[in-house]
């Protein structure tokens, strides 16, 4: 019996991929995409696409309401600068759920989207459930490996990572001769790998963690090909990612350009 999912679509490859993988696990998706944001090859992927902008963010309840959805997810970024843009501040209902907030950390305005949506009747799922195969397991990803030195700077991106984490401020952090070089904020990981490699000249560790209660429904760490592309034009000694709890996405490709550019990728 096919069943149909909801999905709030963000930018880049991940609302694809879930939409995707809904599709072999024999689920139709009835699919909300962001006007400048979403990928417009979403719709070969999906029964149904609505194009909402921000300013109707109240349609998202509604459009689901009226297909019978129950379940959803919620699946890639929206850039951060939308909530400085006029459209924020026209959609009535975004309005008062933002003047709600204590406070605009990702952490905050997911949660409250979540209750917003449960309570119109609608539970919020998991946003790797559909996507298990893209979860790494512990160990070293590439042919490359970390040195001696860089695995001091893993130890203590790992520690300055989780803490930021904790603090709902970012997710990454970029380290070199354990000197913490740059630490993600609103701008996100691409912005953060440029900003390190102006500063480093080459060989920084880059650590991409979980927050440490992380809610898997929202925010879950992704890294791809775009990620290793940003490493490589940095000259980046590696990766760091948490095993389990962060998606990889075309991890093939990636760990052959990662190979090709001396970069080692490791989940731990």
């Amino acid at each position: 019996m096919v069943s149909r999912i909801g999905l709030i679509a963000g930018n880049r490859k991940f609302p694809i991929i879930v939409a995707s993988e809904a599709a072999r696990a024999n689920r139709l998706v009835v699919a909300i995409a962001i006007k400048g944001e979403t990928s417009p090859r979403l719709s070969r992927f999906v029964e149904k696409i609505y194009w909402l902008g921000l300013d109707e963010f109240s349609k998202i309840f509604e459009i689901f309401q009226a297909e019978n959805i129950k379940e959803a997810v919620m699946a890639g970024q929206i850039s951060p600068r939308q909530l400085f843009r006029p459209q924020a501040r026209n959609s009535p209902a975004l309005k008062d759920l933002l003047d709600s907030l204590q406070d605009k950390r990702a952490d905050t305005i997911f949660k409250a989207i979540a209750k917003r949506l449960e309570d119109k009747g609608i539970t919020l799922l998991d946003s790797t459930s559909l996507m298990k195969n893209f979860l790494p397991k512990q160990g070293v990803l590439t042919k490359t490996q970390a040195t001696a030195s860089e695995r001091e700077d893993i130890k203590l991106g790992l520690y300055i990572a989780k803490e930021i984490g904790r603090l709902d401020i970012g997710q990454t952090v970029a380290i070199k001769d354990k000197a913490i070089i740059a630490v993600e904020a609103f701008e996100g990981t691409d912005n953060l790998i440029r900003r390190a490699g102006k500063i480093t000249r080459g060989n920084a560790v880059i650590v991409k963690m979980s927050k440490p209660h992380q809610d898997m429904r929202f925010d879950v760490p992704v890294v791809g090909l775009n990620t290793i592309k940003n490493l490589a034009r940095i000259k980046a000694a590696g990766l760091v990612i948490e095993a389990g709890k962060t998606l990889f996405i075309d991890r093939e490709q990636s760990i052959k350009l990662a190979d090709r550019n001396k970069i080692w990728i490791e989940a731990v």
